[in-house]
């Protein structure tokens, strides 16, 4: 257990003195002392308003040695409302003759590579890319998805998204496709746990599969899901190209509709 550690690691990157220290968790210095020094442990409750005012998850704080770690997962408010890619990333995109934002799909051949292209202009260039012009504004980008566990939605489907600037947005019980470092592309219901644990939990609509956690240091982009294409029939040719194909046929039929 790390927790005396961490608790003064905590404080003095505050720059509290063990008196402030003990004001704002309504405790006295000698308690923080004997806790700083191993001697004690807080009760429960205690913890979880130390973990909760320091914003870090009660298992980080007793079982991490924060001292050892190149980057804390602290979150402040600030950190909550403030963009999910990093200060120095642009979000790559491509965009038609008219400058109007193309949707690039990935599919599943692409997927492996993304992790390593995502932030890779030149990359995203060579993604195949459509237009829906009956969405709303917005930075749309398309995913296929593998494997039932988010049933009745197929495998093999494609989920469309729309790209979510900053962790706060997130919506309790709504599907979102997640890119993590470790569990690549993976489309799921999210709970933003962030502010409490530092992570958000990933739950499956196919009750088979057991939710489980992402720590927030670990994603790279979330697009929220506003639509699918999937199969009707199980004879429906649904091949990558032909989807394509039917979405530059829907939006031929739409201008002329506008016309």
């Amino acid at each position: 257990m790390f927790f005396n550690t961490n608790l003064k690691f905590l404080r003095k990157a505050k720059g509290f003195t063990q008196d402030e220290l003990a004001f704002e968790m309504d405790l006295k210095r000698s308690q923080i002392g004997s806790y700083e020094e191993g001697r004690a442990h807080p009760a429960y409750d205690k913890l979880a308003e130390m973990a909760k005012y320091f914003h870090i998850s009660i298992d980080n704080i007793i079982n991490k040695d924060l001292r050892l770690m190149k980057e804390v997962p602290l979150f402040s408010d600030e950190q909550l409302n403030t963009p999910i890619l990093q200060p120095s990333r642009v979000l790559a995109i491509t965009v038609d003759e008219e400058n109007n934002e193309n949707i690039e799909v990935v599919n599943a051949k692409a997927a492996a590579g993304y992790l390593n292209g995502y932030a890779d202009p030149e990359y995203i260039k060579e993604l195949q890319r459509f237009q829906l012009p009956f969405l709303p504004t917005g930075t749309y980008r398309a995913f296929e998805i593998k494997g039932d566990s988010m049933q009745p939605l197929p495998s093999g489907s494609i989920v469309i998204g729309e790209y979510v600037e900053k962790i706060a947005d997130l919506k309790d019980g709504m599907t979102y496709v997640v890119i993590s470092k470790e569990d690549g592309i993976v489309y799921k219901r999210v709970f933003n746990k962030i502010e409490q644990d530092g992570l958000l939990v990933l739950k499956s609509d196919n009750p088979t599969y057991q939710a489980y956690n992402i720590p927030a240091q670990d994603i790279l982009e979330i697009w929220k899901g506003v639509a699918h294409i999937s199969h009707v029939n199980k004879g429906t040719d649904l091949s990558y190209q032909n989807i394509l194909t039917l979405m530059q046929e829907l939006k031929l039929e739409i201008q002329e509709l506008k016309k």
